[in-house]
């Protein structure tokens, strides 16, 4: 605890509000968050996007390729840093320092990333009302000289290169919620995320599933490290949409990638850039599988799911991923040695759908080249494993309560939510907050992990075992609105799957999955009533 708010101070130290507004006394006022990356000078970055009301071209000025320099904004500007005192956190002490624009600067990285990810087939956006139609900002970003923060021993943030990130690593964000409104309150608030997912040359666009809201954008994601935190990228939009779907992920861009689109105006500027640092280590799981294998993108006709990979040629999903009919291919996330390929697949089994258990049985046709099966959280007795099971990354564990749910226990989804196939599966973390049980024995999980269209099927897992906990099956839905809840969420208890998926290694007869179709009124009453709480979203 006591790193962590070292950790967390620093970041506050290091973050602000950026504030502009117009003639007075109707001038329009905006502003967003920011990060102060140096002290010798005082430069503040931020998101550029907060400029649109006050380019002189209004939003033509965004399709220029180059830098846009102060000249483009409407005369009489007023631009602030609103930063929290040098020492303590007391709210009577911030500091308002005068700014002016350097210049707004595009990421050709961070866009063409943007453009590779987010199909606008799709109809992805990102931000309020008032972003819908910003898309085309998403990639500028604005260098403020801010006289003020000069300090003579200031120097460079500490920095990370984000091409060393990897899915899952644990990220600090620091914003302003809703900007300039009420910073006694809001000002430099930390949250708490992983990445849940990369794409672009060396990582210059990455999705944390941390919690930004509104005028967070412009803030820092920091890495913590043995050295303490280090800055690794940008926040550009605190959340997003896919159509109607809400998408509680937020987008950054790598600071890597904005300063290497930025050393010809901070040189012509005087500025002298700081050294790119070395690459992070990457963090290794102590000989674990990386659970990213386990999961698998599926699609059947024009729908597709997740899946987790039991064995080299077995998979499980949801039956309403499988249930269109038509082709069947999966494709296991790619890993060490081993590049994304696609497989058929065809389905053994799947649930009625009177079967309060949404569950699906995949046979592959073909083998996943190096596939360690995962380690399954249950209560088989040491002797007792099914055959081809390798247990917990190369060995079996031993049968004990301590990989059984347990709630309040930290947890991930792996899946292919809401990208499909653009950049792979996405990790997303929370913890389990709830374990329904019928008879003393688990029926349905709960968790608090963001989980969007595209997960179903996709390995829930224990953060604490490394164990597979079980498979998502839905989301929830407001009825009245249609909006779905990414963080209140269900899924199929793994010890639900185990006796039928280890009488089918011994057979090889799908008929040992007929169980499920049979659950008791218990258990078929805790799925409906959860159905009676919102329809829930299939994913």
């Amino acid at each position: 605890l006591s790193a962590t708010a070292s950790v967390a101070m620093a970041e506050v130290r290091g973050c602000c509000v950026v504030s502009l507004s117009g003639p007075q006394p109707a001038g329009d006022s905006w502003s967003c968050s920011g990060v102060v990356l140096s002290r010798e000078p005082g430069l503040v970055l931020c998101q550029g996007a907060v400029f649109a009301p006050f380019l002189r071209d209004g939003p033509d000025a965004w399709a220029q390729p180059r830098a846009l320099l102060p000249e483009v904004l409407q005369p009489c500007l007023s631009i602030s840093v609103l930063q929290p005192p040098a020492l303590g956190l007391d709210a009577s002490g911030l500091r308002q320092h005068e700014a002016q624009l350097l210049a707004l600067v595009p990421c050709s990285a961070f866009q063409q990333a943007l453009a590779q990810a987010f199909s606008q087939a799709e109809q992805w956006r990102f931000g309020g009302k008032e972003a819908e139609n910003d898309r085309q900002a998403l990639h500028w970003f604005a260098w403020l000289r801010v006289p003020g923060l000069d300090s003579p021993k200031g120097g460079w943030m500490a920095w990370a290169n984000a091409s060393s990130l990897r899915k899952g690593e644990v990220l600090l964000v620091c914003g302003s919620p809703f900007g300039a409104l009420c910073p006694n309150l809001f000002l430099n608030t930390l949250s708490k995320g992983v990445v849940s997912n990369l794409a672009g040359q060396e990582n210059a666009l990455i999705l944390t599933d941390a919690c930004c809201l509104p005028g967070t954008e412009g803030g820092g994601a920091f890495l913590p490290s043995p050295d303490g935190p280090c800055l690794v990228a940008i926040i550009v939009a605190s959340f997003g949409w896919k159509g109607a779907e809400w998408v509680e992920l937020a987008l950054l861009c790598s600071l890597s990638a904005i300063l290497h689109s930025s050393a010809s105006v901070l040189d012509e500027a005087g500025v002298t850039m700081p050294l790119v640092p070395g690459r992070l280590a990457a963090v290794q799981a102590g000989g674990r599988q990386d659970p990213l294998g386990w999961a698998a993108l599926v699609e059947c006709g024009a729908a597709w799911g997740s899946g987790v990979l039991l064995a080299p040629r077995l998979l499980l999903t949801c039956r309403h991923v499988v249930e269109a009919g038509g082709p069947l291919h999966v494709t296991p996330a790619p890993g060490p040695g081993r590049a994304a390929t696609v497989l058929e697949g065809r389905v053994v089994f799947a649930t009625k759908e009177s079967s309060p258990f949404d569950v699906a049985v995949v046979e592959l046709e073909e083998s996943v080249p190096g596939f360690i099966p995962p380690c399954l959280a249950d209560t088989f007795l040491p002797g007792k494993w099914p055959r081809g099971y390798a247990g917990c990354w190369g060995s079996h564990p031993l049968a004990s309560t301590s990989c059984l749910p347990t709630p309040g226990e930290e947890v991930t989804v792996v899946s292919f939510g809401a990208l499909g196939r653009a950049c792979g599966p996405s990790v997303t973390a929370g913890v389990l907050s709830s374990v329904v049980a019928v008879a003393g024995q688990p029926v349905m999980l709960q968790t608090t992990c963001a989980v969007h269209g595209g997960s179903s099927g996709g390995p829930l897992i224990s953060s604490r075992s490394g164990c597979l906990l079980g498979i998502v099956a839905s989301n929830t839905r407001d009825t009245s609105t249609g909006a779905t809840y990414p963080h209140l969420n269900f899924c199929i208890p793994i010890t639900v799957l185990q006796p039928p998926i280890a009488q089918y290694h011994r057979t090889g007869d799908p008929d040992a999955f007929a169980a499920l179709n049979q659950a008791g009124e218990g258990v078929r009453a805790a799925w409906q009533l959860q159905q009676q709480l919102g329809p829930p979203s299939k994913l």
